[in-house]
This record gives structure tokens, C-alpha cells and sequence, in this order.
């Protein structure tokens, strides 16, 4: 994306357009625009588990942090209670799924009971609604249970209901856990929670307007206020249609009101393909970028996950800062540059912005309130019914993931 910070007139942040990779050919791409409509979905990919298509990597989230767009609410993540735990399966699968499986709330709302690994109805001990209970309270529940018996999923049954019903209601499910051997409506489905949806995101105005001029939001990339600190499904759909809507016509208004001077954009630094670094330290770079994401999900499941503490929040910021360094390091060792931008160095480089966003919004929240729980502060304070916002800050000292690409000293780009 890329930002013009206009110091003489004080306008602030203008958003010019984005540059994109094309992931079929390796290519840059230059779109200049006068408006810039981010709909580029959430960040599940954090965590380890999650029900969101493999792109959920908080591209859009990243770059608009970079690019200086207020952030709000990212430490309300819902992690929805039922997805198919595929260590639980009989016929184990031969690689591991992109996504988690989603084993949908409709299973408990028709009469779908949860067990421990002991066949001991766990729910009723937690919440008088049982499984009924909303997810981030069944979600808590189940972390509970693992925690307590040091076990690696809990199990969901409705097989007591007529093999038909299951059959008709849940073709899907009872067709997905059968090629692995398990038969829903004689065994019961293996789940545990998984990372879902993000409540918070780049903070939109009703109209999907951000503070970069001519950078617009919708979707689950926006924070509208809508989900408020907890999720209903049917809230992303309206968060999605209507906020899209709504930018239209401000869109609209800002192009005609606005101007461009095409020729700045050659000034702006450009992203490249890193080919000259060659094969065999391209190969080190995308393995040792492998192994850093998967501790980077790990350290946010173990330490920033369902329930949180405060001294648990700050392990976890100590320890991505190190694997952030670290990793960083190895790239600029071996001749890395700051504008070089294969898809896997990319998804990584905002995995760990979003991380870090997540973390420091969860560490400012002292109170519980919603998806968010924490174990030092386990009740709701009205006194604290308020977003949580960061603000454009200095980039003289953030990491590669947050920092800009200075060309001059008006002229920023994030990628």
C-alpha cells in the first residue's frame, strides 16, 4: 500500500493505491488509485488451528498499520468450540489440513452433548445452559477440561439421535468424519476449539472510511463496531454488505474531489521478486520461514489463546520479540533486502504485526469482556466499556513487520 504524508498542508495519510503480488507469475503489480477498498478478511493464521481459508494472514490488517491506519480491538479473537480435532480420528490423515474442519454449533443445538474423554458430560458444571451456552463460553469450558486432565480434544455426541435426523441435518460432517473411519451417528466426533473469527480490525467509520485518506474497509479486515467484543454470525454478513455499500458513494465523492499525480508513483520505492538471492539460500530462507510460523502460532495458542494472563501475555511478547529477531536476522545475513517480497516471507512478516497487535491490545484490556478473558481481571468493569485503539506511532524503532519503506522524506510505502 502506499501512503503520501502531505507535511505542508497537514491533509495527513493519503492512500495512492497497492502493490500486489501475483502469485502465479512473481510479479509486481502497481494499481494507482485514488481509492483503496481493503476487504481482505482476518488473521486466524496466528494460531496453530483455524477454521479461515489458508490467506487469512492479516495482509490487509498489516498493511494498513504500516500505512498508518488507526487499529481497533484486536484482542477480541473468537475461537469457535467445535472444530474436528483430526488427532482424535481412526484413520489419521496423511497430511496436515490447511484449515480446521468445522464441526458447526447447529450439532449441540440439536441436542448434541459434550464429553471428556471419560464419557463425563462436562458442560452443566460450567454454565446452566450446558452446551447451549454461548461459544466463547463453551470454548473456555473445553480449554478448561483439556487443561485440567492434560487431554488433547474432547468429544461431541449426538449419536444418541435417530440415524436419519443426523443424516439429513449434518451430511457434511457425517460424510467428512466417515472417510476417516468414524461414523457420527454410532461414535462421537473428536473436537476442540480453533481460532475463528477477529472481532477487531482497521477502525472504520459508517461509511468504511479509515483515517488514510481514500483507504476504505469492509469486511472482517474492519473493525465497524458491529460484533461490539463478541461475535454473532450474522453480524459478518451485515459488517460485510452493508459497510461495502455504504463506502460507494463517499468513494464516489472522494475521486471526483480528488487529485493524482501519476508521475509521483516512480519515485515510490518498488517490492521485488527476490531472484537474486539464488535457489540453495532462497531454500534456507522459506524452511527456517516454515519452521519461525509454526512457533510463532504456537507461542499465540499457549500464551495468548482462549484464557490469558497478564504474566502469561508478557512471556508471550518477550518471546515473539526474540523469534521475530531472530528470524529477521537470518534473512538480512543472507543478504535480504526490506523491499523484497516472496508470498511466505510476506504472510510472515503480517503474521507477526497482527501477533503483536493482538498482544499489546490484550495487555491494555484489565477487565474480562467477551472474547476476551483473562484470569487477573476475570470480571466486566462498565468503568472500562471502551475500544481499544492504536495509534500511528514511530516507526524509527519497529521491526521490518511494522516499519514503511522510506523513499524520501514525504513519501512512504508498505507492502
Amino acid at each position: 500500500m502506499k501512503s503520501f504524508d502531505d507535511l505542508q498542508d497537514g491533509l495527513g495519510t493519503v492512500c495512492h493505491g497497492v502493490d500486489a503480488l501475483n502469485t502465479e507469475t512473481q510479479e509486481v503489480i502497481r494499481f494507482i488509485s485514488k481509492v483503496t477498498l481493503l476487504a481482505s478478511g482476518g488473521a486466524g493464521h496466528i494460531y496453530p488451528s483455524t477454521t479461515n481459508p489458508l490467506v487469512a494472514t492479516g495482509d490487509g490488517m498489516a498493511m494498513a498499520h504500516r500505512a498508518q491506519a488507526v487499529i481497533s480491538n484486536m484482542e477480541f479473537v473468537q475461537f469457535h468450540p467445535t472444530a474436528l480435532a483430526d488427532e482424535g480420528l481412526p484413520i489419521k490423515l496423511k497430511k496436515t489440513r490447511e484449515n480446521a474442519f468445522l464441526i458447526t454449533e447447529a450439532v449441540r443445538g440439536d441436542g448434541g452433548i459434550l464429553y471428556n474423554l471419560s464419557m463425563e458430560r462436562f458442560m452443566p458444571l460450567y454454565d446452566e445452559r450446558a452446551e447451549l451456552a454461548p461459544r466463547d463460553v463453551v470454548a473456555r469450558s473445553i480449554d478448561d477440561q483439556l487443561k485440567k486432565r492434560n487431554e488433547k480434544y474432547v468429544l461431541l455426541d449426538i449419536s444418541h439421535k435417530p440415524r436419519e435426523k443426523i443424516l439429513s441435518h449434518f451430511p457434511n460432517i457425517a460424510n467428512e468424519c466417515l472417510q476417516h473411519g468414524l461414523d457420527i451417528t454410532r461414535q462421537p466426533i473428536p473436537v476442540i476449539p480453533a481460532a475463528h473469527y477477529m472481532c477487531g480490525g482497521v477502525r472504520a467509520g459508517l461509511q468504511g472510511e479509515t483515517n488514510v485518506h481514500g483507504l476504505y474497509v469492509a469486511g472482517e479486515v474492519a473493525c465497524t463496531g458491529l460484533h461490539g467484543a463478541n461475535r454473532l454470525a450474522s453480524n459478518s454478513l451485515l459488517e460485510a454488505l452493508v459497510f461495502a455499500r455504504r463506502a460507494v458513494q463517499p468513494s464516489i465523492d472522494h475521486m471526483k474531489s480528488s487529485s493524482l499525480d501519476l508521475s509521483a508513483s516512480n519515485l515510490w520505492t518498488w517490492p521485488v521478486v527476490p531472484k537474486s538471492l539464488g535457489c540453495d539460500v532462497m531454500h534456507k530462507i522459506l524452511r527456517i520461514t516454515k519452521e519461525v510460523r509454526k512457533e510463532l502460532q504456537s507461542v499465540m495458542w499457549k500464551y495468548v489463546g482462549i484464557v490469558r494472563s497478564t504474566t502469561r501475555l508478557q512471556e508471550a511478547e518477550q518471546k515473539i520479540s526474540e523469534l521475530e529477531a531472530k528470524w529477521e536476522t537470518y534473512l538480512f545475513e543472507h543478504g535480504w533486502q526490506q523491499t523484497m517480497v516472496p508470498l511466505e516471507a510476506c504472510e510472515l512478516r503480517n503474521l507477526f504485526c497482527c501477533a503483536k497487535l493482538v498482544l499489546s491490545s490484550a495487555l491494555t484490556r484489565h477487565e474480562s469482556r467477551g472474547l476476551h478473558y483473562t484470569v487477573d481481571f476475570p470480571y466486566l468493569e462498565e468503568s472500562k466499556r471502551l475500544p481499544t485503539v492504536i495509534f500511528p506511532s514511530s516507526h524509527s524503532m519497529s521491526t521490518w513487520s511494522s516499519r514503511q519503506l522510506h523513499q524520501h522524506l514525504t513519501c512512504q510505502s508498505a507492502v
